[in-house]
């Protein structure tokens, strides 16, 4: 039977693999760091609610608490003024009046005061102001706004060595001191390590690779090989990463440039990381939906004539309340989380048309490998035809599953792609 057929698979009444989780998270740094104290970084998929108590109440426990935090807003990975054709309307979505509705925001989450950090492409020179690194300095947190992750290195690091600005600087001296440094979207990604990525869409991204740089063409899966801000080095990240279907693009990019382990964030849910930089790092998932880590450590690419594909990566994916122990690549399901115990009967999954899109591939799981006995392998193609991809889920050996609240928490699932 070909491979992309063997997409919805069922083998009479086959149970599902055991898992054994430790039943206490003793975290560790999965990476060295220049971080000697523990700060915090609260990393958010993108699509951040207003009403998400959970995180905006999380990043002001850790700024401080209540009447006490200071909230710095930076945004200069947003349009600036001329560039926002709602500029000066209630629809605006720029560098400017981001900030002042951030600032709104925090403000009515209990914090003493929220204040925009006035850095954005028509300012970049005041990420070298005194005056705003005195700012900056004041401040017991921080929050970035989404946009463009570039911006923020165009604006905020100097030079193709992308050096520290002052602010920067500054922001990175408060995060070693203990301050929480919060983002979402490209906020969150410009958080990463080297090679973060500057964009570029799934299906043109697995059949060309990734390319070193920033392209203004979303075919291109571009990446930045010094990276971000470098606050997380414990893997490649992503956001807004089931939503968009990213889990192949970060596939692709973490093999081009050899790294083992993917984070990606889903809209709406963050990634909270205490201790930054210490010697006992905890990272907890809160929100929504849930946090990814794509495990290649023994992952192989194939070549089908000449088109890339690869098989035998790991996917696990947290949600609210988990842990995750990144020096010993486990995941620790929150207490009182229900094991998902699947259903006796052939495989009623519907191969996907659209796998990479719209949380098609978590969908497959939830509905296939984890509730159905009999479903084996699960998948299905892409939308796209230049050419077609296929995406093939299996149960791997640490196979299981825990019901929370919005959202399953899995482990182990087996991810091969390949052309159709």
């Amino acid at each position: 039977m070909p491979w992309n057929r063997l997409l919805t698979l069922g083998v009479g009444t086959c149970a599902a693999v055991t898992l054994s989780l430790p039943v206490a998270a003793v975290p560790a740094s999965a990476t060295p760091s220049h971080h000697r104290a523990g700060g915090s970084l609260v990393l958010v998929g993108g699509a951040l609610a207003d009403d998400n108590r959970e995180i905006y109440e999380d990043i002001v426990r850790l700024a401080g608490g209540p009447g006490r935090a200071r909230i710095g807003i930076v945004t200069a990975g947003a349009p600036v003024p001329a560039e926002d054709p709602d500029a000066g309307t209630p629809d605006c979505n720029n560098s400017v009046c981001n900030g002042d509705y951030y600032a709104d925001l925090f403000r009515s989450y209990g914090v003493a005061d929220a204040q925009w950090i006035p850095i954005d492409l028509d300012h970049p020179a005041a990420a070298d102001d005194p005056a705003v690194v005195r700012q900056i300095e004041s401040m017991t947190g921080f929050f970035f706004g989404g946009g463009d992750q570039y911006r923020y290195v165009t604006t905020m690091t100097r030079g193709t060595a992308q050096r520290d600005s002052a602010a920067l600087a500054a922001v990175r001296r408060k995060l070693r001191g203990g301050a929480v440094v919060a983002g979402t979207s490209a906020g969150a990604q410009i958080m990463a390590g080297r090679d973060m990525i500057t964009g570029g869409s799934t299906e043109p991204g697995l059949r060309d690779g990734a390319k070193p740089g920033y392209f203004d063409d979303p075919a291109v899966l571009g990446y930045l090989p010094r990276g971000g801000f470098g606050f997380f080095t414990a893997g490649l990240v992503d956001t807004h990463f089931s939503r968009r279907g990213r889990e192949a693009r970060s596939i692709r990019l973490a093999s081009d440039t050899r790294h083992t382990r993917v984070f990606g964030l889903d809209e709406n849910t963050a990634l909270e990381v205490t201790g930054v930089g210490g010697r006992r790092t905890a990272l907890r998932v809160l929100g929504q939906r849930g946090v990814s880590v794509l495990d290649l450590r023994r992952a192989r690419v194939t070549d089908h004539g000449g088109v890339w594909g690869i098989e035998g990566v790991r996917w696990s994916r947290l949600t609210a309340g988990d842990a995750y122990l990144a020096s010993r690549w486990t995941v620790v399901p929150a207490a009182g989380k229900p094991r998902v115990r699947p259903a006796v009967g052939p495989c009623t999954a519907t191969p996907s048309e659209d796998v990479f899109y719209d949380y098609a591939m978590v969908g497959l799981v939830e509905e296939g490998l984890a509730a159905r006995t009999g479903c084996v392998a699960v998948g299905g193609t892409s939308y796209e035809k230049d050419p077609q991809w296929a995406a093939r889920l299996t149960r791997g050996s640490g196979f299981a599953a825990f019901r929370g609240t919005t959202a399953t928490t899995f482990t182990d699932v087996v991810v091969g792609i390949r052309p159709a």
